[in-house]
């Protein structure tokens, strides 16, 4: 395996046309080990921490070999979390993006009926927590006949989350003849029982036998727990970076330290499973856009965080669970970049913190609290800093999305329209080719069409004067 770039892979144009635009340049250890693999349609058991690149690994090649042609789903993932649904199936669409992919995120507490629907449009890759997957398994609302690829991501965090029963019938449910992938940063025995029942002489894959990444810089500073909001504010000032989350243990200390620190003027958010799901996307949405600089999370809600540029990662809790550091901490130091993990130790938090350390395999460095000093002299380049909006150095999203437009039609299916009539009417627009149009979803009274190459205002423009199988129809930018 000794492939350095992208070009190894023998990958269609579409596809490495959208890796340029993501500016995914070297593939990483995980993907040279993933990638070759999956396109030769091996079953895999990856172990690789958070942050490692695991995603674009298995997302690749299964674009790669989705058909776009088939309307049934070709790949199912199933995830911990509704937000980590979310990011991946950002993930693919954005590598898939001028194969046209489309991918659906289904999730509980969020309305089955729309989730439905989305599912009867032309859909390629499904990704879905494992109760709600269910749900439609049995409402026979997806169908999984034709499913070439399985992915189990996160699937120690399945396990801890009680979901390992769901993620088996899952599996069950899926046709025998397929490719499956299991993805975790940590194997135990039960999850390594799970692989061996249901794969193919599977080729296990590990990457870093450390558990943590050699680009974050650990630290403990020990504190009374009644110390430990001031200390926040002390370290934060020193460190001043450019983006932050804090991790707490319970959602009622993520309100209490983002109510202190909102009253005290920072640029922040809190994110934990008692908010509303729209809430918790919004929030996600904006940390990822650079709306506000430090984030306040619980452990399963930040999951799906994908910010290359998160610098510093606080314990404002120690975890009580050993695995859940190594999750907490994966948050920074992604993609090569250097981050920094300091954790916050109170005396009855020690039991919890040797624990941690034996798992990491060495002592988290000790490090006094800042002086007041220290913090005087920093506190005008933190003023400086909270005053101005954070700048995001890489939100692949943005990047692929700016040259596409999303185009709405006031026809769908009750006026009989297909995907085929619209690419047929659109391809014919001069200077316009069937490789300018994306996504197509087609719905009873309206559709939409991405317009990709920045080819959006011609089509528009054309279309003023332009039928659909004979019917004249309003066009106009999507909102959304």
């Amino acid at each position: 395996m000794k492939e350095e770039n992208f070009e190894s892979y023998q990958l269609s144009n579409e596809v490495k046309k959208a890796l340029t635009v993501l500016k995914y340049n070297q593939p990483t250890k995980v993907q040279r080990e993933v990638i070759p693999r999956v396109l030769e349609n091996q079953d895999l058991i990856v172990k690789s921490q958070t942050g490692s690149g695991k995603t674009a690994a298995f997302a690749i090649p299964v674009c790669e070999k989705i058909v776009w042609e088939e309307n049934k789903p070709q790949a199912l993932v199933l995830t911990p979390t509704r937000e980590l649904a979310v990011q991946v199936r950002e993930d693919i669409i954005n590598i898939g993006r001028f194969k046209r992919i489309n991918s659906v995120a289904v999730y509980g507490r969020a309305p089955f009926a729309i989730q439905k629907d989305e599912l009867k449009q032309k859909t390629h890759v499904v990704v879905g927590t494992p109760g709600r997957l269910i749900d439609h398994i049995e409402q026979e609302t997806l169908d999984l006949s034709e499913v070439k690829y399985l992915i189990i991501d996160e699937a120690d965090e399945m396990l801890r989350m009680g979901f390992i029963d769901e993620v088996e019938s899952i599996i069950k449910k899926v046709p025998s003849q397929r490719v499956t992938m299991l993805y975790s940063a940590t194997l135990p025995k039960e999850i390594e029982k799970l692989c061996h029942k249901y794969m193919q002489n599977p080729v296990n894959v590990e990457i870093n036998t450390d558990v943590t990444t050699p680009t974050i810089q650990h630290s403990v500073i020990k504190v009374r727990r009644d110390e430990k909001m001031a200390l926040l504010k002390d370290v934060t000032v020193v460190e001043n970076p450019d983006s932050c989350i804090i991790f707490c243990n319970t959602q009622e200390q993520v309100n209490d330290v983002w109510t202190e620190l909102s009253e005290s003027n920072y640029s922040c958010e809190q994110i934990h499973g008692g908010l509303e799901q729209e809430k918790r996307f919004s929030v996600m949405e904006g940390f990822k856009s650079g709306e506000f600089r430090y984030l306040i999370a619980t452990d399963v809600a930040a999951r799906g965080i994908d910010v290359d540029n998160v610098s510093l990662v606080i314990n404002f809790d120690v975890p009580s669970e050993k695995e859940s550091y190594v999750h907490r901490i994966g948050r920074t130091g992604r993609a090569g970049n250097k981050g920094k993990a300091i954790t916050f130790a109170a005396n009855y938090e020690e039991k919890y913190l040797k624990i941690i350390e034996k798992y990491i395999g060495f002592e988290l460095r000790n490090r006094e609290a800042p002086s007041e000093e220290e913090v005087n002299t920093a506190r005008k380049a933190f003023e400086a800093k909270m005053s101005e909006k954070r700048i995001v150095k890489n939100n692949k999203t943005a990047r692929i999305n700016q040259d596409i437009m999303k185009l709405h039609f006031n026809g769908g299916k009750k006026k009989k329209i297909r995907a085929v009539d619209l690419v047929g009417t659109i391809s014919n627009i001069p200077d316009v080719t069937a490789e300018d149009i994306g996504i197509i979803t087609i719905k009873d009274n309206w559709s939409y069409v991405d317009i990709l190459n920045g080819k959006g205002s011609l089509v528009l423009e054309a279309m003023e004067h332009t039928t659909v199988k004979g019917k004249k129809m309003k066009v106009t930018k999507a909102m959304k």
